[in-house]
């Protein structure tokens, strides 16, 4: 079994040159080969890895494409039975590739895993995006467990276990070769943020599984590539997020929750007005017209799909978070 480890840069060197040494000493196979994608950096990225990484095969794109097709167009030129799409800003552990290989190896109907994804900042802390593997409500909001909204969890082994999860996180995202390609990889409309949880979604409702395990861990900066008080970063998430349940939902949920959201967000943006974050209230607008326009587009990307219905921990993560005051992912 090839595993390929394949980590997008754009602007990093910095980021290279703090991460990749853990990469290459906890990986180490004859299975296993080290591939660094570049998004048209300028910052001296490319020359850094010629210098002293000549031996890690060097895809440069000619423009920034992002992260969706960024690793659409590099994955094509790469020949493994696994992908590891591998954040730049991530720290890897001793023995972390084996127990993913091995769930792999043993689960054929499995295709898509990924690790428990600590913080590197605070490493007995679940980080963000995956913490201990990706979740959706009734509605599309996604969370973790180890992670809901902005509250985070310490690990103290809760976790520890391999379970099928929703979604797992595009930080560290281990994807079987044969099922990206059938699924034509991630959707490039989305640029970044939320187009795992899409990927994720069609490959359910393709038959496939996707997994956690507690098994192997990383560690993840996050908020590399844009920072959480960013408008950019507000604008995709509610914008990709919208796409992903026209995308997917079974048809008789389709309009009624779209709608709901819709509402929803509508009143998120009154909330970012009213607390002086006028940047975050108009990409909250500017992410609605973003998906009236490209609506008719993401209909028909329903075509070919056969849409699974998915039990859900909690109907709305909003009700239980700021009603019921659930923090933790084992008192939903």
């Amino acid at each position: 079994m090839k595993i390929a480890i394949v980590i997008l840069n754009w602007n990093g060197k910095k980021l290279l040159k703090q991460f990749l040494p853990s990469v290459l000493e906890h990986s180490a196979s004859d299975q296993v080969s080290f591939y660094v994608v570049d998004n048209a950096s300028t910052d001296d990225s490319v020359n850094f890895l010629n210098k002293h990484y000549p031996h890690i095969s060097l895809i440069e794109h000619p423009s920034n494409l992002g992260y969706a097709r960024g690793y659409n167009e590099a994955l094509k030129q790469i020949d493994a039975d696994i992908y590891c799409l591998l954040n730049s800003d991530v720290a890897v552990s001793e023995n972390w590739l084996w127990p993913i290989r091995e769930i792999f190896t043993k689960n054929p109907e499995t295709a898509i895993i990924q690790p428990k994804i600590r913080a590197y900042k605070q490493p007995d802390q679940f980080e963000y995006a995956g913490a201990g593997g990706g979740f959706i409500d009734a509605l599309g909001y996604p969370y973790c467990r180890g992670r809901i909204f902005d509250t985070l969890e310490i690990d103290q082994g809760q976790y520890d276990d391999e379970i099928d999860i929703f979604w797992a996180s595009g930080a560290c995202f281990f994807i079987r070769a044969s099922v990206f390609k059938a699924l034509k990889g991630f959707d490039s409309h989305y640029t970044a943020h939320q187009e795992e949880i899409d990927l994720c979604w069609r490959a359910h409702n393709q038959g496939f599984g996707v997994k956690y395990t507690g098994a192997s861990t990383v560690y993840h900066v996050g908020g590399a590539t844009l920072e959480s008080a960013n408008p950019r970063k507000t604008f995709l998430n509610f914008r990709n997020s919208l796409f992903n349940l026209v995308k997917n939902l079974p048809s008789a949920q389709l309009i009624p929750t779209v709608f709901t959201r819709l509402v929803l967000d509508g009143l998120a943006g009154l909330r970012y007005l009213t607390t002086g974050k006028t940047g975050h209230f108009l990409a909250v607008l500017k992410a609605h017209a973003s998906f009236y326009y490209y609506l008719p587009n993401m209909i028909q990307k329903r075509g070919g799909l056969t849409p699974q219905k998915h039990a859900h921990r909690v109907k709305s993560i909003v009700w239980a978070y700021f009603i019921r005051k659930k923090r933790r992912f084992n008192d939903l």
